[in-house]
């Protein structure tokens, strides 16, 4: 069961990050019928802290990221299904706490692979839903 969000999140499709990364917070690793899951929250809108939303989802594990300034970072692994025009597909996203980023999702490379076209000369290319 991927996580579903009725609301978009604005996206940075990021060549250069080998991971997709989510913004979430107050993670609390759990249970269900023996399998892991985690819950979370998370800030759907660009430097808002309205709404929160909570969320929670099957826990595939949890990965060693390394982030841009070369820092290591152990992060819980989820699987959800992305939404990006007509494009559907599953993706792995690293929770972390990008409070302080731009924007909270970041869709990296191995999510786009063999689906997405990246034009570094164009911005902003899908309208809200």
């Amino acid at each position: 069961m991927p996580v579903l969000l009725a609301q978009p999140i604005k996206a940075k499709l990021d060549t250069g990050a080998r991971t997709s990364a989510l913004h979430a917070f107050d993670l609390e690793p759990f249970e269900v019928d023996g399998a892991p899951w985690i819950a979370f929250a998370i800030h759907p809108a660009q430097r808002q802290a309205h709404p929160e939303v909570l969320c929670r989802a099957p826990l595939l594990g949890q990965r060693l990221i390394t982030s841009s300034s070369g820092h290591q970072q152990l992060r819980y692994v989820i699987r959800t299904e992305a939404h990006i025009g007509e494009t559907r597909f599953s993706m792995d996203l690293s929770l972390a706490d990008r409070d302080q980023m731009g924007f909270r999702l970041l869709i990296g490379r191995e999510a786009m692979r063999r689906r997405l076209l990246v034009d570094p000369s164009r911005s902003y290319q899908l309208s809200q839903r």
